[in-house]
């Protein structure tokens, strides 16, 4: 017997709600909402990570992050469209349980708390890295402690806490990188010294200087550098006005991403050689502000690149506290998760911190075995929801049309066509990983974890359908 989801107007409501317990709080508003869908992505994979994939790809990484801003475009476009309808706390993890079934929304929805999760641990040890160079007395693990107690204590606190803090992070990264286009455009225009024309971009083996390879081994960098801007659709459902404000954050979203990355790419590629060592070992930024003769070039990147890290571990605690809950309460997980307090899932907040903490202390231990098996399968964790989100899209579409056209106040361009292409470039995506041997081991770990969630939840298919038959 197929299942037969329960679906209702109400589903915000549902989905952040405990049984008789209090629901989440609503302390969230369109400006932390619009900060938070800006913040998603601007953050260290973008000042530094990229650095690597030019490093790659050489001047190419420009074509990659268009392909990937495009593909990113698409999916926050259906991401839009499904939360727009129906605000949940756990945004496509409970979309996909109601169009697919439990194994989609069980699988898609721990697939992504353990990459966030793993993005703490990693996002911490690098900012306790940068504090022990400035304050070496205390060890880098110690910064991490305290960075991790801060944060886990404001996520406790409340929403609006969360909230503020991304908005003034974002703040800094947005103010960032305008002043670094606007720097990098009078660079390109010969305002500090000659102007570089095009001899960056042909030179130095041309504009595909590595080939296929380097741009393979590119396409995984600048991927990854997009994960975790699914956070504002889950921190949608605790803003005053769901519906309308994760349309404007994700339509506001969708433009910024072409302007602040593919944008600085192509600055970065102009004004410098893409391969000279300092882009991949100081980053891409450091690199072009030394160029331009800006004083202090690093300092000040090392500034920015801290509040990215501290922004992103603060994105990262509330995102996977907000997936855990909706799980849980959608009996996909344990109860004690599901415990809130003065409005805010207390002990899904601390389960994630401890798990980030753990996977830190990994690092440590087990950096080349336990940990490097971690940050792999949380670099597949996202193509992994990218594809269930474009399936979940699919029937949800067709559904919402023919059941309640009016809450689809954001709509999937080219619909279903790009919606097709997209789950298709996804699928290159995977083909690309399996031509290599890292990528191949990557995807094995991958594999197992899901089919390790997907069974569970079609056993708790299997037994919700049982009951039904039971009551019925």
């Amino acid at each position: 017997m197929s299942r037969t989801p329960t679906r209702s107007p109400q589903g915000s409501q549902q989905a952040v709600q405990n049984g008789g317990e209090p629901v989440l709080s609503h302390g969230l508003k369109q400006r932390h909402l619009s900060m938070i869908a800006l913040g998603g992505v601007i953050g260290a994979g973008l000042f530094v990570g990229s650095g690597v994939g030019i490093a790659a790809a050489g001047p190419a990484i420009v074509l990659l992050f268009m392909g990937t801003g495009a593909l990113v475009m698409l999916i926050m476009r259906m991401l839009g469209e499904m939360s727009a309808a129906r605000p949940s706390t756990g945004s496509f993890s409970v979309h996909a349980e109601e169009e697919i079934g439990s194994w989609a929304g069980t699988t898609s929805g721990w697939m992504y708390w353990l990459m966030l999760c793993a993005g703490v641990a990693a996002e911490a040890t690098a900012a306790g890295t940068i504090m022990h160079t400035w304050v070496s007395f205390i060890p880098a693990y110690g910064w991490v402690a305290i960075f991790m107690v801060f944060f886990c204590a404001s996520n406790l606190t409340a929403v609006k806490n969360f909230g503020e803090f991304e908005f003034w992070f974002s703040a800094i990264k947005v103010t960032m990188i305008v002043a670094f286009l606007v720097l990098g455009v009078l660079g390109i225009l010969g305002v500090f010294g000659s102007a570089p024309g095009t001899s960056h971009l042909t030179g130095h083996g041309g504009f595909f200087p590595t080939g296929a390879a380097g741009l393979a081994a590119g396409l995984l960098t600048t991927i990854s550098g997009f994960a975790g801007l699914e956070t504002v659709t889950i921190a949608a459902a605790e803003s005053d006005q769901p519906s309308r404000n994760v349309a404007r954050a994700v339509r506001t979203a969708v433009w910024r991403i072409a302007v602040f990355y593919i944008g600085s790419m192509a600055v970065v590629v102009t004004l410098v050689p893409w391969n000279d060592p300092k882009v991949a070992s100081a980053g891409p930024y450091v690199t072009v502000l030394d160029r331009l003769g800006i004083p202090a070039a690093g300092t000040i990147m090392q500034i920015v690149v801290l509040v990215a890290l501290l922004s992103a571990m603060n994105a990262n605690i509330y995102g996977s506290s907000r997936m855990a809950y909706s799980l849980v309460n959608r009996g996909q997980g344990p109860r004690l998760l599901g415990k809130v307090t003065r409005g805010v899932p207390a002990a899904a907040v601390l389960a994630s911190c401890v798990f980030g903490f753990a996977a830190v202390i990994a690092g440590i231990v087990w950096p080349t075995t336990v940990f490097a098996w971690l940050l792999n399968i949380a670099g597949c964790s996202v193509l992994v929801v990218w594809s269930i989100v474009c399936l979940t899209q699919l029937k949800m579409r067709r559904r919402l049309e023919r059941e309640a056209p009016e809450l689809l106040s954001v709509r999937m361009w080219g619909f279903p066509y790009l919606t097709w292409l997209a789950f298709a470039a996804i699928l290159g995506v995977f083909a690309v990983m399996a031509a290599n041997a890292d990528g191949r081991q990557q995807l094995a770990g991958t594999a197992v974890v899901v089919a390790a969630l997907a069974g569970a939840g079609h056993l708790k298919q299997r037994r919700d359908d049982r009951r039904a038959d039971v009551t019925a």
